[in-house]
């Protein structure tokens, strides 16, 4: 279980401190949660310091009752925390292959590759070979990133608005990828969305805003008050 107490973020703006999360407690035991809210509201700065990217200016983060506030996002990673940012990162000299056998922690057979990458839309045949660098695209990198946190199965998997990038492969695909490691892995995914498909699907909503958590819950608890009209509407893009 992941768990955040009395979590506050500030950081300096034009020669000014300017808050950014305040008091955030928080307990994600959850196999699926999303957070939501409006743009602003320190969803991605929550995401990153559960991550270890950047650190609370006050209160502790706790996985499975150890304290890792201090520990660094590689100390994270090999407890079993993992990331995937909004722009994913290029690895130069690096196969698609070798980053999937790093992922798994061992030497993934040829099988196994080409499974994780039909899972995110990927013909292995074009792509196993490939430097994940910038021949790539941003939404080849996208796919790439998630079947890596697929391979390494980690007890925290954090996703950064995914759907951000994804071009050609279809947004469905994507959501049938999240059920699938909803279904398999042991752990929670935490994924950070304004997408109304991805919501739906979620065990838990945390409801952001204002760098406050404003409502946990449910989606019937939660959707209502989130979209304002008392029932589903199509998308929240226009809500947010």
């Amino acid at each position: 279980m992941l768990e955040l107490k009395g979590i506050s973020f500030s950081a300096e703006d034009e020669n000014k401190e300017v808050e950014i999360l305040n008091d955030i407690n928080l307990k994600i035991d959850d196999r699926f949660v999303a957070v939501t809210g409006p743009n602003g509201s320190g969803k991605s700065t929550l995401a990153k310091i559960i991550a270890g990217i950047l650190t609370p200016t006050e209160g502790r983060i706790l996985l499975d009752g150890e304290d890792i506030t201090e520990r660094s996002i590689t100390e994270r990673a090999n407890m079993g925390i993992s990331f995937a940012f909004q722009q994913p990162v290029r690895f130069k000299g690096i196969t698609v292959k070798e980053l999937l056998s790093i992922a798994a922690g061992r030497a993934a057979t040829m099988t196994e590759i080409c499974e994780m990458l039909s899972e995110v839309g990927l013909c292995a045949r074009d792509y196993v070979n490939r430097e994940v660098n910038a021949s790539l695209s941003g939404g080849e990198l996208k796919r790439i990133e998630i079947a890596m946190i697929m391979a390494r199965r980690t007890k925290v998997s954090i996703f950064d608005e995914p759907e951000a990038g994804i071009d050609l492969w279809s947004f469905q695909n994507l959501i049938r990828v999240f059920e699938k490691m909803h279904e398999e892995i042991k752990g929670s995914i935490l994924i950070i969305s304004h997408q109304e498909r991805i919501l739906n699907i979620a065990d838990q909503i945390i409801l952001m805003a204002n760098g406050r958590i404003q409502k946990v819950g449910s989606k019937d608890e939660v959707m209502p008050e989130l979209l304002g009209c008392g029932q589903p509407c199509r998308t929240l893009t226009d809500k947010m």
